[in-house]
């Protein structure tokens, strides 16, 4: 086996050159339709192949893929290959998210910057023309990014969610929510994003701590006897304001029981209310840990019209609800103030036109200035605390009321049975642990119960308690760029009596939600009247449906060009076997992805959940274009290979904590790298130097392919090694434990084949 060779061996360069060679594989690879798999194939003897697929986390079409992609997205492929090479029916599910909010926003700043101009410049078809430009360049160069690393994606089945697959999923599942009422219009207090003026989810806020300030405003009390002093934050919305609360149990709120008080700057008459929900200051019993109490005064303004807490005691004491906000959180009298506070008669006294068209932040400096001059401001005193910001714009969001749509996710249908799918020992003693059998259920079995983990255990706790506590999601966006709501309305109570139309009405409209995109059946409904919904569907709607729409849920014979097959890959490849993701989309994503699932397919979408390290930089920063600290993945394969980062990156990856990365500046091409991808190309050196050795001195065996008799010591050695190596990267893949497998490959090629064996 180990004689010298005497026919002449192919010769190789004496140093890895990757870009010389990746691009070649991959052409191979491509060429020969190696990632393309065939639901339900047979093994040689006529069995099935067990089923093993991974959907990818869509990348959104807003810009190109950065280090993070590049690391899930190298434990995926992984994955993926590790169990192709074991035989398993493998298919790994390739496609990109339209982010509606985020890639509306991009496009609508690139046609300001270039063309001057805003969306409401154009027809909504254009501009939506102009998205769909800006989504087709970046999908082409995701994709390109994503075979260069050398991903092993199914390329044949490549969708976008906004695709006419994904869009017909996206229909039906509408419909059947709306029929069974769990989609349903409301007018309450949303989390509106003044930069994007769209609504947002409650998962769609980022809470971030910041410094600002506690104002102490005096208002004068109606009858002359005296004022009480109220302490906000936000004392613009005291434009807003409909009474003022006292707890119960605060010493002064007998005296003051029936009393109202005099809006300053207003001059509107507020009553004075009761309310547990007032926190007492420390003076009067208040708790001393409680920050709140250490700056209350005992009195609260109450705007229920730009407070969630508000907006609660408001509902309790039926309180009037004043807007004093326009959707860019500007002052303005047009949205729900009071028409007749601004009559000639009804509004004298009313000093609020100073106000109007001012930002909200510019509104706060001159309220308490109004205030100081006023001698109606008592302090003012510094506070740190914790405000929602959007996730997509990071500008500070608004509590404001709108009619939006929501899908009732506290149904025990959807928030239950995703807490019930939990691995009975991550779940714990969960509260929400309340489903019941529904009519619409499909698996009546409920054998996914319990089936779902998440790795590392921690993360299973970011699921549990969101759906513990969850709210109905509100899934209207103001934006033109997604999935339209597929409402049309019409004042008045009216029937539609049709196979693909199902109706909501109230005492004021009639709600109609239609099937299918029926272009007869639309002319006919808008003939008598009715008018679609502006709006188009949270982003996070569509890719809760990921795992079967791509696979063509409801109907993949509809599709005979993406499913020839019909619907044996839905049948195949739903339920797939793992996710990798993020820790920040865990409720985004992964919670809705496991109630669509369970309820319009009665399976769960995956039964793992890998929750991937986040990389940072040397300094543990996230990586940013703003702080010039992020990394490329196409400048590490240009200067390293793929190989080379794919390699690191595993060979970094740990269940316990984030990735540190130190990144350099690189002289020749001005562009960041990192020292750590060395580790990845001398290995990938060291691999090509020993089958170059190995060509140039070594033999094949005998031409039967029966070298057994002829092992030597070290032969049998090295063989033994090498069983032990793959028993311990297929118990590493096993547990996900990446960093075990990557050093397990790196210990036997380095040390024992290179250093010892050749």
């Amino acid at each position: 086996m180990t004689q010298p060779s005497t026919s002449p061996a192919p010769e190789l360069a004496k140093t890895y050159a990757p870009d010389q060679i990746e691009p070649d594989v991959l052409r191979r690879w491509n060429h020969s339709g190696a990632f393309h798999a065939t639901p339900r194939s047979l093994n040689a003897d006529g069995s099935p192949r067990r089923p093993f697929a991974v959907v990818i986390p869509p990348p959104n079409v807003t810009a190109a893929l950065h280090l993070g992609h590049a690391l899930n997205n190298t434990l995926q492929d992984i994955l993926v290959r590790w169990r192709r090479m074991a035989g398993d029916n493998a298919m790994w599910m390739p496609g990109t998210d339209h982010a509606g909010i985020a890639t509306q926003t991009v496009v609508e700043k690139r046609v300001l910057a270039e063309e001057r101009k805003k969306r409401t410049d154009f027809a909504r078809e254009d501009f939506v023309a102009k998205i769909q430009a800006w989504k087709d360049e970046y999908e082409a160069t995701i994709t390109n990014q994503l075979k260069r690393m050398g991903c092993s994606c199914d390329w044949d089945r490549q969708r976008f969610t906004m695709d006419r697959v994904c869009a017909a999923a996206v229909r039906e599942a509408f419909f059947r929510l709306f029929q069974d009422g769990l989609i349903y219009r409301g007018k309450r207090l949303v989390n509106w994003d003044p930069a994007t003026q769209t609504a947002l989810a409650d998962d769609e806020v980022e809470m971030q701590d910041i410094d600002g300030h506690f104002y102490y405003l005096k208002y004068p009390l109606a009858d002359g006897s005296g004022h009480v002093t109220v302490a906000t934050t936000r004392p613009e919305t005291m434009l807003g304001d409909t009474a003022v609360a006292v707890n119960p149990r605060d010493p002064r709120a007998a005296g003051l029981r029936g009393k109202k008080v005099r809006l300053p700057i207003v001059n509107r008459l507020i009553a004075i209310v009761e309310d547990d929900y007032v926190v007492l200051p420390v003076s009067l019993g208040g708790d001393p840990n409680d920050a709140k109490a250490q700056f209350a005064t005992g009195f609260l303004k109450v705007t229920p019209a730009h407070d969630d807490n508000d907006y609660l005691i408001g509902q309790r004491h039926k309180l009037p609800i004043i807007n004093v906000l326009a959707p860019d959180a500007t002052i303005s009298k047009d949205h729900g103030w009071p028409a007749e506070e601004w009559s000639a008669t009804s509004g004298a006294g009313n000093e609020a036109e100073f106000l109007l068209g001012m930002d909200r932040f510019e509104a706060r400096e001159a309220v308490v200035e109004w205030f100081r001059k006023e001698k109606l401001l008592e302090e003012v005193k510094p506070y740190r605390h914790s405000v929602g910001h959007s996730y997509r714009s990071h500008v500070p969001i608004e509590p404001y009321l709108s009619d939006q749509w929501y899908v009732k996710v506290t149904d025990e249908r959807l928030a239950g049975a995703a807490l019930r799918a939990m691995d009975r020992a991550q779940r714990g003693d969960s509260k929400g642990c309340t489903w019941k059998d529904g009519p619409t259920f499909a698996d009546q079995g409920k054998s996914w119960e319990g089936q779902l983990r998440f790795i590392p255990d921690r993360y299973a706790n970011n699921f549990r308690g969101w759906h513990e506590n969850i709210r109905d999601w509100c899934i209207s966006r103001q934006l033109w760029w997604g999935h339209r709501i597929p409402v049309w309305s019409k004042p008045g109570r009216h029937a539609i009596d049709h196979p693909l139309a199902c109706v909501q009405a109230t005492d004021d409209l009639t709600y109609v939600c239609l099937r299918a995109d029926d272009v007869a059946l639309i002319k006919q409904i808008e003939a008598s009247g009715f008018v679609q919904d502006p709006d188009v569907l949270d982003t996070w709607f569509s890719s809760g449906l990921w795992p079967i729409s791509t696979l063509g849920w409801p109907d993949p014979r509809k599709f005979s060009q993406e499913f020839p097959e019909g619907d044996a890959a839905l049948q195949t490849w739903n339920p797939s076997s793992v996710l990798s993701t993020d820790r920040s989309i865990i409720t985004l994503w992964v919670g809705r992805m496991v109630m669509f699932n369970l309820y319009f397919r009665g399976c769960l979408p995956f039964k793992d959940v890998i929750i991937h390290a986040t990389i940072l930089d040397g300094e543990g920063r996230k990586m940013s274009k703003s702080l010039g600290n992020g990394v490329d993945p196409l400048n590490i394969i240009a200067t390293h290979g793929s190989d080379a980062m794919r390699f690191t990156l595993a060979q970094m990856t740990t269940q316990t904590q984030d990735v540190r990365m130190p990144v350099s500046r690189d002289e020749k091409s001005g562009k960041n790298t990192s020292p750590k991808f060395d580790n990845g190309r001398n290995f990938a050196n060291k691999l090509w130097n020993a089958v170059r050795f190995a060509l140039g001195n070594l033999t094949a065996g005998r031409p039967d392919g029966d070298v057994t008799p002829h092992l030597s010591l070290a032969d049998r050695w090295i063989l033994s090694r090498l069983a032990r190596t793959i028993a311990t990267v297929d118990a590493a893949l096993a547990d996900y434990n990446f960093n075990v497998y990557a050093q397990t490959l790196y210990d036997f090629a380095w040390r024992d084949l290179c250093d010892w064996y050749l």
